[in-house]
């Protein structure tokens, strides 16, 4: 049964105050703590009873008692400590996503960890080598587990101030219910054959169309997170009110004004810095046409603010062109949209190089599908031979996107790249990071119905 935010916070959080699985111990352990300055929090998946449609409850599964999950931070170069405690009734797992960190932290099972059984805890211990905006969210039957709610925003604080004084963390999902609050097919095969399974009801830190104050006059940090299953929203800002860009993805840019749309694939996120308007006026945060939520300017004592400099570039490897080798990644159809799957199994619906990952096959990763030599660099030819945009996604590393056939590129680190139709892009890296990551399209049931592969580092 689902419990209330006031039963959750009253009783499963006072376990996990404890640091009690509800089968009173843990099947493994990673050892001793490490040393050097850390953020320990204790984080708990259980299921959360809330209200998305009016007057109606719905079944959510929540991190830390509220969806989104509650937000962790911690500051660059510092150790990031999380014991999680698994309340739900199936197992599950915490991929960390963005974060550059070891094969066994990357929360992704069979892979790096066995999944988190219910009653058990998994503790979660990695540097953060990068500031930025980051989430997290399981690796297991991740159309449902995501869908139901199991997402929270990960901040990652620069070791200096860099110079914002106000800032806003906006989480954007959209959620599978009907008029009722009852949740619906989190994925339809015939959807996941096209642009995926889209929600109903879009919300903001989950509410919809909320009200958000903000300083008049003050130049706010905005950090969006797409925390999304399946839906990229066009980004603009209507009112009175300058936007500018001053990172994607965790990795900082050279500041540019946020323009007529900003294209937010799933599991991507943008740091906006928004210069409010006097005091009672509002700004509209929009999705193409439609309005996601307020931002209100209310009253400030302060002096206007002024245009914080660039953000301080994260310590990625900078990959050697010259010499690096190509790889080429051909997204591709499958080409039935009949294909029901059985036995539990997923359709077959997508693949990349001919090759479709069977999310329930557990050797699937002893199979990669491309193995690259530990320091050395590589560009990534990634088409798309759909009419599809496919958000691509790599664990463990960072890239650079260097160059794309429809867009001119002022080239930037990322960790997921928004592959438009028939689009062609290069990315590069430098292979720096030992384990064997997933590399996959972040619109989950394209994942769930093969659109995923392994690539080794060794």
């Amino acid at each position: 049964m689902a419990l209330t935010r006031r039963q959750w916070l009253g009783g499963v959080a006072g376990l996990a105050a404890l640091g009690v699985g509800a089968g009173g111990a843990a099947r493994y352990w990673l050892g001793r703590a490490r040393p050097g300055a850390g953020h320990d929090y204790v984080l708990v998946a259980a299921p959360l009873a809330m209200e998305l449609v009016s007057g109606r409850l719905s079944e959510a599964w929540a991190f830390g008692g509220s969806v989104p999950g509650t937000e962790l931070r911690a500051r660059q170069g510092d150790w990031l400590r999380v014991r999680f405690i698994n309340h739900l009734p199936v197992p599950t797992t915490i991929h960390w996503h963005g974060i550059r960190l070891p094969l066994e932290m990357d929360g992704v099972p069979y892979v790096s960890q066995l999944p988190v059984l219910p009653g058990e805890y998994f503790d979660y211990r990695f540097k953060v080598p990068d500031a930025g905006s980051y989430w997290y969210h399981p690796h297991v039957a991740s159309s449902e587990q995501l869908g139901r709610g199991l997402v929270g925003p990960l901040i990652v604080e620069e070791r200096e101030p860099a110079g914002f004084a106000h800032e806003a963390t906006l989480s954007l999902k959209t959620w599978h219910v009907d008029e009722q609050g009852a949740f619906l097919p989190f994925m339809v095969a015939r959807e996941a054959a096209r642009n995926g399974t889209l929600g109903r009801l879009a919300t903001v830190n989950g509410i919809t169309r909320p009200t958000v104050d903000l300083p008049a006059g003050q130049i706010v940090r905005v950090r969006l997170l797409n925390l999304d299953n399946t839906a990229t929203y066009r980004i603009n800002l209507r009112g009175a009110a300058e936007g500018r860009l001053y990172a994607l993805d965790g990795n900082p840019i050279r500041p540019r004004a946020l323009g007529q749309d900003y294209w937010l694939g799933p599991g991507m996120r943008a740091c906006l810095a928004v210069k409010m308007p006097p005091e009672g006026q509002e700004v509209a945060l929009r999705d193409g046409s439609m309005r996601l939520g307020t931002l209100r300017a209310v009253a400030h004592a302060g002096p206007a603010g002024e245009w914080p400099a660039p953000l301080p570039p994260n310590p990625v490897a900078e990959p050697d062109l010259a010499s690096a080798e190509v790889l080429n990644f051909n997204v591709e159809w499958v080409g039935s949209v009949s294909a029901t799957g059985d036995n539990g199994r997923p359709p077959s619906l997508w693949q990349i190089n001919g090759q479709a990952w069977d999310v329930t096959d557990k050797t699937c990763a002893d199979r990669p599908i491309a193995r690259l030599v530990r320091g050395k660099s590589y560009i990534f030819e990634l088409k798309n031979m759909t009419q599809y945009q496919h958000p691509i996604h790599l664990h463990g590393m960072t890239f650079k996107v260097i160059a794309s056939s429809r867009h001119s590129i002022e080239p930037y680190f990322t960790d997921t790249y928004l592959l438009g139709k028939h689009e062609r892009a290069q990315v590069a890296l430098v292979a720096d990071n030992p384990g064997t990551w997933m590399f996959h399209c972040h619109v989950v049931d394209h994942m769930e119905t093969g659109l995923m592969a392994a690539i080794e580092v060794a």
